[in-house]
């Protein structure tokens, strides 16, 4: 199976680094071209405007890519491990693999249409890729618990439920946040009347 061949590990180490690269860089653009302020712009808003917009939509469309091969890897791994230790329903991995395929879509959706252009198609693909990715983070949080202590230590278990607990929590504000605000600009003038809908 691909998950046991040896050197598979470079895949994850491989999407946190292209991941990083493609905000990094398509900020470095903006702030350079004079797109976007440079203390701290929405990630989205680095990636509006040509010439940004294209390294960040290619880039994110690959890390989006990078997680579906690291999702899978997983789900085989556990496949792989549930053989011998029958620990968690192979149904339930699928489930789990399904739900981050999904925030792999939405991560697509937010890369290709830009958040000016086609806001409500862009706000609906990020919704996916963070809810998505939350409910599966806290999915594989709890199959790691089930498959201690043969295939977990209980610290890898609890550090994978804080992350958990820490984007439940995050995204609660996002959603509520996002739901009073609507972008139609990233530039303002001063003394300009901003329209809330």
């Amino acid at each position: 199976m691909l998950c046991c061949m040896p050197g598979v590990a470079f895949v994850p180490a491989l999407l946190v680094s292209w991941s990083s690269a493609a905000f990094i860089i398509s900020y470095v653009i903006a702030v350079l071209a004079g797109h976007v302020e440079p203390l701290v712009p929405y990630i989205s808003d680095t990636g509006t405007k040509p010439p940004e917009s294209g390294v960040f939509g290619f880039m994110i469309n690959i890390s989006a890519l990078l997680a579906a091969i690291t999702m899978y890897i997983r789900y085989l791994l556990i496949e792989k491990q549930n053989e011998t230790s029958h620990f968690v329903r192979s149904s339930c991995n699928m489930f789990t693999l399904c739900i981050g395929l999904m925030g792999c879509t939405g991560m697509g959706i937010v890369a290709t249409f830009q958040e000016l252009a086609v806001p409500s198609v862009h706000d609906i693909g990020a919704l996916v890729a963070f809810g998505s990715g939350v409910v599966y983070i806290t999915l594989q949080s709890i199959i790691s618990y089930k498959s201690c202590p043969r295939w977990n230590t209980y610290f890898v278990c609890h550090i994978r439920m804080a992350i958990s607990v820490i984007s439940c929590v995050a995204f609660i504000p996002m959603i509520v946040f996002a739901s009073k605000i609507s972008m139609t600009k990233i530039d303002w003038t001063p003394g300009e009347k901003v329209k809330s809908y």
